[in-house]
C-alpha cells in the first residue's frame, strides 16, 4: 500500500478500504451495536455508503462515531494524512498537510490533531515482573538567543516512561518535582518493575514503591555502568526522536495540545517493529470511538 495506492486518490476506494478495516464481518450500527436488521440504502439522492439501523431507526456509514465524523474532507485524503502521520518518523506538520493534501491549514491543523486523537492507546501499566522501567524528564521549547527582542517562551516539561525493548508514554507536566511525578510513575508502571531513573532526587521516594531503584549519575559524567545494567539510554533515545520532531518538523508545540503530540510519538515508537503499511493501519483502526470536536477542550492538556 505505497501512496500510489487508489485508496489515497479515489475516495469510493477509501471507503471500502476503511469499511473492510472496520467492518471484517459487515457493517455494524456505531449507536446501537446492531449486526443484523442493516439494510444498505441505495437510490439517485443517497451517496454511496450509507446503510439503515432498522433496530435503531438511524442511517449511518462507516465514519460515524470516528474521528472522520462530519467531515467534508475526502476520505482519501483522510487515508493519506494517516499515513503521513504514521510513517514520517519525526512526525508531518499541519503546513506540509496544508500543502501535500490541497487543502486550508485550519483544516490540516484540525486534522492533524483528530489522527492524534485516534493514536491513543491503552493505559496497561508498563513493565512487570524481571523488566526494567526507565523514567526521565526532558523540557522543549525555544532558546533565548533565538528570540532577540523578546523573552524566551517557557520551557515546556515532558516526562517520559519507556519499558527496555517494550513501549513508551509521554507525558506534559506542568511542574517536575516529586509530588507530581509520583501519581503519574505508580499510575503508568507495574510495581513489579524496576524502575531506573537519574540521580535526581524527585524520583527517590517513588523508587522505593517499586521492586527496585536504580540510578546513574549523569552530574558526574555517568551514564552507563559496568555490565551495562543501570542506564537510561532507552528513555534518553525517545527523547532524541521527540527533540528532533519539534526542532526539524514542528518548530513550536503549544502547550495546550503538547499531550497530543506526546501520544504522536509514543505510538509510532511503540509500533517501530511493524511497517508503514501496519502502523497505517493500526492507526485507522484506533480512529473508532474518538470524536474530537474543533472546540473541545483537550482531554489531553496537563
Amino acid at each position: 500500500m505505497d501512496i500510489t495506492n487508489p485508496i489515497y486518490s479515489d475516495a469510493n476506494k477509501a471507503r471500502e478500504h476503511l469499511e473492510a478495516l472496520h467492518w471484517p464481518h459487515g457493517p455494524v450500527c456505531p449507536r446501537c451495536g446492531s449486526l443484523d436488521r442493516i439494510t444498505k440504502l441505495a437510490g439517485k439522492s443517497t451517496r454511496p455508503g450509507v446503510f439503515k439501523c432498522n433496530e435503531c431507526a438511524k442511517p449511518f456509514s462507516v465514519t460515524v462515531g470516528t474521528v472522520m465524523e462530519d467531515s467534508k474532507i475526502p476520505l482519501n485524503k483522510w487515508l493519506l494524512a494517516f499515513r503521513l502521520l504514521a510513517s514520517s518518523k519525526k512526525g508531518f506538520s499541519a503546513h506540509e498537510l496544508h500543502r501535500s493534501l490541497g487543502i486550508t491549514y485550519k483544516s490540516a491543523w484540525f486534522m492533524a490533531h483528530r489522527i492524534r486523537e485516534a493514536l491513543k492507546g491503552d493505559d496497561a501499566p508498563l513493565g512487570g515482573p524481571n523488566t526494567v522501567v526507565e523514567a526521565d524528564e526532558t523540557y522543549v521549547g525555544g532558546k533565548a538567543k533565538n528570540r532577540a527582542h523578546r523573552a524566551p517562551a517557557a520551557k515546556k516539561a515532558v516526562v517520559a516512561l519507556v519499558t527496555r525493548e517494550g513501549e513508551a508514554r509521554s507525558f506534559h507536566v506542568a511542574n517536575v518535582n516529586a509530588k507530581t511525578l509520583r501519581p503519574l510513575i505508580v499510575t503508568n508502571v507495574d510495581r513489579a518493575s524496576h524502575l531506573m531513573t537519574d540521580e535526581s532526587m524527585v524520583y527517590t521516594r517513588v523508587g522505593r514503591e517499586f521492586a527496585g531503584h536504580s540510578t546513574v549519575n549523569h552530574s558526574a559524567s555517568e551514564y552507563v555502568t559496568t555490565g551495562g545494567f543501570k542506564h537510561s539510554n532507552t528513555v534518553e533515545n525517545f527523547f532524541s526522536i521527540f527533540k528532533r520532531g519539534v526542532i526539524g518538523t514542528y518548530h513550536h508545540m503549544s502547550e495546550a495540545h503538547l499531550a497530543r503530540y506526546c501520544v504522536e510519538f509514543d505510538f509510532r515508537y511503540n509500533t517501530r517493529k511493524i511497517s508503514d503499511t501496519e502502523r497505517t493501519v493500526v492507526a485507522i483502526k484506533g480512529a473508532r470511538g474518538k470524536r474530537l470536536m474543533y472546540r473541545q477542550p483537550s482531554s489531553l492538556a496537563a
